[in-house]
């Protein structure tokens, strides 16, 4: 194998890199340009001034990239690389203003991390009064990693077979992934931008006040999970606190600009997603439903469905205090956090689809111990042949999250931390959820946020991404039209 990839691999091109860099960086000044207007309006001059210094400098970066001449065509270990620095660089640059709010380098750091993967863990304390331009600048940086994280994935990650058939990813488009990305992300600019102007109309005619319901509507669609009050959804009330789940739930499925693939002999596989994320959110209240009922069946009621589909979508909004929680309702919504939404959705975690794929491996497997040596059987998804390749990928990812999960609940325990939940904490790290016991607070010390930050970076771009980065051969070896 090692030789093939000598034979026929190619190294990533500085060239392509410098100039699609550069076009990334004027993106990400022009988005940036959004929270110093607020601030501007607000009257916050002193982040007006962090976010101005900021915004010049992506553009200045962004003007010497595009300067480069590079090929119009991107390389798969490009698109990947791209991407990783994306969630690296922009994080480091988002701590100017950060701690403008007077927030440390780490705690500001983290909390870049968690607005861009649409985490939503904190260690800056409790976010009242806070200056309201930070309060709009982590949600905002969630409806961008939001956003971006379906646009990169879409464009660069996705491959041949169930998965592309299911976002309508043509053969064409595989192939020239800096054209199609072009041409996806205004699809999913326009769907996300419905889905959020819409759920801002519901959540005022639910009789949110203005900012909040812009604040949590931002957190909301890119499952972010950020809220600007300590309670987070314990005071809206429940019927806007529903409204805010649904919009969670609607980010972790299919959003608008999405096409259906219907197969001839099944479900779409989009609807066999919305279907288990809505299944799973159900079995997941029912049972936490026992272990809340301090007070009344109602109430535990209410509650355990808007945290269940909290975790299930990885937004990681939640009703009450989650420390009073039992072990066992600790560990059920640390599985849901790992299991997450649908694929090409905002939503974090292993993800719907590759469980269920994962399931019909099992089943397939089982199956053929039943038949004749020679038998072909294939196992399906929606009506539809799950390939080699597929159940691979889906494998890999499954064993890299969990692995990733075992090592950073391992030094969560030697650092003497309670199992229950440190297990909680860091599942909602590397599924990029943001619910929490009280672990992530600004007391933690630097090495567990450290922890959790490499967690949630790990988890937003599901870990492979950042092994092309690593990999010598991505930067070591021939380069295609050099």
């Amino acid at each position: 194998m090692s030789r093939a990839v000598a034979l026929l691999g190619h190294a990533v091109r500085l060239r392509v890199l410098a100039r699609y860099g550069g076009v990334l960086a004027l993106v990400v000044a022009v988005l940036t340009s959004v929270p110093l207007v607020f601030s501007l309006v607000v009257g916050e001059w002193p982040l007006s001034l962090r976010y101005a210094l900021l915004a010049m400098l992506w553009t200045g970066v962004g003007l010497l990239g595009r300067r480069v001449d590079a090929p119009t065509k991107i390389q798969a270990n490009e698109a990947l690389v791209l991407t990783t620095l994306f969630f690296i660089l922009v994080p480091l640059g988002m701590t100017l203003p950060m701690c403008g709010a007077g927030l440390e380098f780490v705690d500001a750091l983290f909390e870049s991390i968690s607005a861009l993967t649409t985490t939503g863990l904190s260690t800056a304390g409790s976010p009242e009064g806070r200056p309201i331009t930070w309060l709009f600048a982590r949600a905002w940086g969630q409806w961008v990693g939001g956003l971006g994280i379906v646009v990169f994935s879409l464009a660069f990650i996705v491959r041949a077979g169930v998965t592309a058939r299911a976002l309508e990813v043509s053969e064409l488009e595989q192939d020239d992934l800096a054209g199609s990305a072009r041409a996806r992300s205004r699809r999913i600019l326009l769907g996300y931008t419905m889905l959020t102007v819409g759920g801002l109309v519901l959540l005022l005619l639910l009789g949110v006040q203005v900012f909040d319901a812009l604040l949590y509507t931002l957190a909301a669609v890119s499952t972010g999970g950020f809220a600007p009050y300590d309670a987070s959804l314990g005071g809206l009330g429940f019927l806007p606190a529903l409204g805010v789940t649904l919009l969670c739930v609607a980010g972790a499925t299919s959003l608008p600009f999405f096409k259906r693939s219907q197969s001839s002999s099944g479900l779409a596989i989009g609807t066999v997603q919305l279907i288990a994320v809505g299944v799973a959110g159900l079995v997941v209240a029912g049972l936490l439903v026992p272990g809340m009922a301090g007070d009344s069946w109602l109430e535990a009621g209410k509650d355990a469905l808007l945290l269940a589909y909290s975790s299930q979508s990885t937004a990681g909004f939640s009703p009450r205090n989650l420390a009073e929680l039992d072990a066992f309702s600790k560990v059920l919504l640390s599985i849901s956090m790992m299991v997450g939404g649908g694929v090409g959705s905002t939503a974090g975690g292993i993800k719907i689809m590759r469980l269920l794929m994962l399931t019909q491996l099992l089943l397939w497997g089982v199956a053929r111990t039943c038949l004749p040596r020679h038998a072909l059987l294939h196992a399906r998804l929606g009506g539809q042949v799950i390939g080699e390749p597929e159940l691979r990928d889906a494998a890999l990812v499954f064993a890299l999250f969990m692995a990733t999960l075992a090592g950073s609940w391992l030094i969560f325990l030697a650092w003497g931390c309670d199992p229950i939940d440190s297990l909680f904490e860091v599942s909602s790290a590397v599924g990029t959820v943001g619910l929490s016991v009280g672990l992530s607070r600004p007391e933690l010390p630097g090495l567990l946020k450290g922890v959790l930050c490499i967690d949630m970076l790990l988890g937003r771009l599901e870990i492979v991404a950042w092994l092309v980065l690593l990999y010598p051969r991505t930067w070591i070896g021939h380069r295609e039209g050099i």
